[in-house]
Order: structure tokens, then sequence, then C-alpha cells
């Protein structure tokens, strides 16, 4: 068994349930996005937590174990992604990419947005044109050194 299998059980036996990834973050007490980056193979999990992972999807104790395991980050099948929900965040970082880089350097100077010490939030935003998708990213900035 793979962790990529691990995936496919959870997803597999999240559409048999009919769960919503925020039931499931809540089961955790954690956000519904990192609950969904673990689920999706992207994050690890304590003991604890893949023990929760576990008894909700009914995975057995080898993929409760492959839970644990520091996973190969950033893995999607190719690399120009084909899903057009992700191929669109792969055309904003394409168009805009430039521009965040150049107003968080002019904001914060030379350094990077931490994808580690970091936060997302996606919600539903009612709009009389049709509703739109809020994402809000938070990450720590980190400088470079001198050394």
């Amino acid at each position: 068994m793979t962790r990529e299998d691990v995936t496919d059980l959870i997803y597999s036996a999240k559409v048999q349930k009919g769960l919503k990834w925020a039931d499931v973050a809540k089961k955790l007490k954690l956000s519904k996005e990192w609950t969904t980056a673990a689920c999706m193979g992207q994050m690890t999990l304590t003991k604890a937590q893949a023990l929760v992972i576990g008894k909700t999807f009914d995975l057995p104790a080898e993929a409760i174990a492959l839970l644990q395991v520091v996973p190969y980050k950033g893995s999607l099948r190719s690399s120009v992604p084909t899903d057009p929900l992700i191929y669109r965040w792969y055309e904003i970082v394409s168009v805009y990419g430039t521009t965040i880089k150049e107003l968080i350097h002019e904001e914060f100077g030379d350094g990077i947005m931490s994808a580690i010490d970091f936060s997302m939030d996606i919600k539903r935003e009612p709009d009389p044109k049709g509703d739109r998708v809020n994402v809000v990213l938070s990450g720590k900035f980190l400088p470079y050194k001198s050394y």
C-alpha cells in the first residue's frame, strides 16, 4: 500500500459516507483546509490524528501508519496541471506571480512567504452576479539573511 492508495481509500470512503471536509475537520479540531490537505496526502498526521481519520474512514492499520509518514509534498500528476480548477491557480501564478513577488518585496524586502508557517481560509462569498470564491492565504515572511 502506498500513500496515494491511502488518499484513494479516504476519498472513496468520504463519497460513500456522504461526508464533508468540514465535518472531518471538526473531529480533528483543525481547519477544513489543513484537514483536507492532510487527507489528500500533503500533510503528516500525528498518531492521534491518524487514528481519528482511520476511524472516520474505516481505514486498515497499514493506512493509519502511512498517514503518519512525511509525504512527498507538492505532488501533482503533471508539471502543468490539467484539472481545470488547479490549472486556474497555475494560471493565476503564471499571470500574477511576478506582481505578487514585486509587491511582497516592496513591502517586506528580500525574502519569501512561508508555506510552513501558513494558514488558508476558503469561503463562499454571495454575489448577485454569481457567487465568488474568497481565498485568504497567510504566510509568515522569512527574510533572506546575509552570512
